[in-house]
């Protein structure tokens, strides 16, 4: 099962890509880690992706799309891949589905975590990393994921570490906004890119408002 997940930051893409990349026993790809990955092995993508970082540019496709395509025949994906973070607009959705055609690789479903602008930036705002895991879910604007509170003090409602931190960039809502109008941008951005998409392969809107053990359930019920 071959999949791409999209959603606006603050959406939960995180989460459901991780409960999908456990369910079903496929990896759950990030561009970033790929990046990581082929700069620190020194490939030659890695390299050229290194000099457009190291000057704050954007990673251009013709480096970017291989990157992706040979993570995606690795012997981890051979019974799927969950790609996450990419395409993020319609140029590159363009030519990432002209390269899978022509790599003949198949792409089952797209999934597309739909939630308005205001809940994700509040949902952004509210997370709270426990030190012990930053991936303990801690929200203090979504309710099944508030911390608990003792004596004015938060507490990681999954282990019940003290000290949850807040992340700088989680807070500044310039930065957030920037990012949304990228995502929600139906001539250019994300969504166009989704609805390019949908002329193509199947995709599965899925509410992202509801608790994670309903839209969870609701993933699995409609990709059984």
């Amino acid at each position: 099962m071959n999949i791409i997940m999209f959603g606006a930051n603050g959406s939960g893409k995180g989460t459901f890509g991780k409960i999908l990349s456990d369910r079903y026993g496929i990896p759950q790809i990030e561009t970033g880690v790929i990046f990581r990955d082929n700069i620190t092995r020194g490939t030659d993508l890695g390299k050229n992706a290194k000099t457009f970082i190291d000057r704050g540019e954007l990673v251009p496709d013709d480096i970017t799309i291989p990157m992706i395509l040979n993570r995606l025949r690795e012997k981890d994906c051979a019974r799927g891949w969950l790609l996450d973070g990419f395409p993020r607009n319609i140029t590159q959705a363009e030519a990432f589905w002209s390269a899978l055609q022509e790599e003949e690789i198949q792409l089952d479903y797209i999934i597309e975590l739909v939630i308005d602008r205001e809940t994700a930036k509040k949902r952004i705002m509210g997370r709270r990393l426990c030190p012990n895991d930053n991936n303990h879910p801690n929200n203090v604007n979504v309710e099944e994921n508030k911390p608990v509170e003792k004596n004015g003090k938060l507490y990681c409602r999954v282990c019940g570490r003290g000290d949850l931190a807040i992340r700088a960039d989680d807070q500044d809502e310039a930065a957030i906004d920037k990012r949304h109008n990228i995502y929600f941008d139906t001539n250019s951005g994300t969504l166009a890119a989704i609805n390019y998409f949908k002329e193509r392969v199947k995709v599965i809107p899925v509410d992202a408002l509801p608790g994670v053990k309903q839209v969870s359930a609701y993933l699995a019920k409609t990709l059984e």
